[in-house]
């Protein structure tokens, strides 16, 4: 028995070392001409078509390497930098053509202590959103039968629904970074971020359903739309103070990037924003 048990140990500890000298799978770009693939995939009358004319070298054979890594392998640490409020990367049929079709897309978002990602809605697509490092509080509200808001608190491993044409948002009350996942149903889930929205109007229709003209007119509306961020945005007041945050999302103590994913820990996270938000611009999202 004990020797028994001493060539399981052998053979396990030989198992593990070998996998210890796997290397770690290197970054995958981007494809660059994703819409123009998708656009060509959608004339294949099968998945199999598809997956042939876009895994195959045109005489065959599949392709190798990196050809065939690049078009089956989605990196999420492609994360745009330069952000404030944090990063959003979308996989869709724009940027990964393998999901012509498929009626899914997915994205991981890094948001930034005190980060908030904008009220915004999917025309296309509902969201099941998945909280994987930190915590986010969300809030949901529906069309005019049902426009109550509803508000939830999401940590570690924790999900919440979006329903497609639901105006939501998240944000991050916390001094750490957070990251979430949201996987869609469609390939082209679409987003509209409300206010951003709202702000493209005339001037006089803005004025007339905000009911303030003498706050916001023709002579100043553009400046109003100069500080609407594009997506994620530096948070509330109470959150930024706390943290030793500026607007900017500066700080000694501040911690994370926009530009890679935070590894996980070892104990045991999607449009325009409120007021106290940061006016710089900051990477284009679409969850």
């Amino acid at each position: 028995m004990f020797f028994r048990s001493t060539t399981l140990a052998a053979a396990l500890s030989c198992m593990l070392s070998v996998r210890a000298a796997v290397p770690v799978p290197g970054p995958v770009p981007i494809v660059a001409n994703a819409s123009v693939i998708a656009a060509h995939l959608k004339s294949a009358p099968s998945v199999d078509d598809r997956l042939k004319l876009l895994l195959g070298d045109g005489s065959g054979n599949l392709l190798t390497g990196d050809a065939l890594r690049q078009l089956t392998v989605f990196d999420f640490n492609n994360q745009p930098a330069g952000s404030t409020g944090g990063s959003i990367l979308l996989a869709t049929i724009d940027n990964f053509p393998i999901l012509t079709e498929l009626g899914i897309s997915g994205a991981i978002s890094i948001v930034e202590p005190c980060g908030l990602n904008i009220p915004h809605l999917h025309p296309r697509a509902d969201e099941f959103f998945t909280v994987i490092e930190g915590q986010l509080e969300t809030g949901l509200v529906q069309e005019n039968g049902f426009n109550t808001l509803i508000q939830t608190e999401l940590g570690k491993y924790q999900a919440t629904v979006f329903p497609a044409g639901s105006l939501h948002y998240q944000t991050n009350p916390t001094c750490s970074p957070a990251v979430f996942v949201a996987s869609l149903n469609s390939e082209d889930p679409g987003r509209s971020d409300i206010v951003t929205s709202y702000w493209m109007l005339p001037a006089d229709v803005v004025d007339a359903a905000l009911g303030f003209p003498e706050t916001i007119g023709g002579g100043n509306i553009d400046a109003w739309r100069a500080h609407i961020p594009a997506n994620l945005a530096a948070g509330v007041d109470t959150c930024l103070q706390a943290c030793g945050l500026s607007r900017t999302g500066s700080s000694a103590s501040a911690s994370g990037s926009a530009s890679s994913l935070p590894p996980t820990s070892s104990a045991s996270d999607s449009g325009p924003t409120s007021a106290s938000a940061s006016p710089s611009a900051l990477a284009s999202a679409s969850v």
